[in-house]
């Protein structure tokens, strides 16, 4: 038997990226998946179909994380499509670099509202639900930033730490009903993003790390199954690295 046959997982921002991989992820070990994002675009069309063809239901939701009341529709809906929620995959996040002192107002609050204020929004839609199963497996995607900070990306480490403060809290609110918490720090992942930056300026990154390599979006999608799944049945209000040590 796999292990979330039988189980429904949300993962927001999932059309690409970490998101995907661990969407798909999920629904390799019998997950059925609905997934968020901005717009069911292209890409999120693809989403859905790769993770169709795992032999799982699949649903893309359009849906602003941001939005207090957006996502409490969108999980009314899911709930309705879906009939419960098992595991919820808080993933959805951007970036706004920039020095402290030159960031402006928009920068932070944006990055403060998609980041942190959606992982609030979704977890406080499907708390109830998963209250009402006496279950539920909640993952955070933080970042390694978010424990040590970094220069430049003030805005992007305080929602990401504020994502770990969010995990352990919901740990020990609803523990006693069955519900779990976790978030995962990753490090430097090879994503699109990240694809973006020269050979050798991720040649130099890959110095910094002991395994001296990045780490796949696959890497964190096997940290992201292990926490949604009953291995990890008394894990809670933790953060664990995925990071090839680069945090220790």
């Amino acid at each position: 038997m796999k292990l979330l046959e039988g189980k429904v997982a949300i993962v927001t921002g999932a059309a690409r990226g970490i998101g995907k991989a661990i969407a798909l992820k999920l629904a390799s070990e019998g997950a059925a998946v609905a997934f968020t994002d901005l717009a069911i675009d292209d890409n999120a069309k693809k989403t859905e179909e790769e993770i169709a063809a795992l032999g799982v239901k699949a649903k893309g939701y359009a849906s602003n994380a941001a939005l207090f009341e957006d996502t409490h529709s969108v999980v009314e809906q899911i709930v309705k499509d879906f009939g419960r929620v098992d595991v919820l995959v808080n993933n959805a996040g951007i970036t706004r670099d920039g020095l402290l002192l030159r960031m402006s107002e928009a920068q932070w609050d944006t990055v403060i509202t998609v980041n942190l204020k959606s992982a609030f929004n979704f977890t406080h839609a499907v708390a109830p639900v998963m209250m009402r199963q006496k279950a539920g497996s909640i993952v955070n995607m933080s970042s390694v930033v978010g424990v040590s900070g970094n220069a430049a990306q003030a805005n992007y480490s305080a929602s990401k730490a504020g994502l770990i403060g969010l995990a352990k809290s919901v740990a020990k609110e609803l523990g006693s009903r069955g519900i779990r918490a976790n978030a995962i720090a990753p490090g430097f992942i090879i994503t699109d993003m990240t694809n973006q930056l020269s050979e050798e300026v991720k040649a130099k990154w890959a110095e910094t790390i002991p395994l001296k390599r990045g780490g796949t979006p696959e890497d964190v999608a096997n940290v992201a199954l292990f926490l949604a799944s009953d291995l990890s049945s008394y894990v809670t209000g933790q953060v664990i690295h995925v990071c090839g040590g680069m945090n220790t």
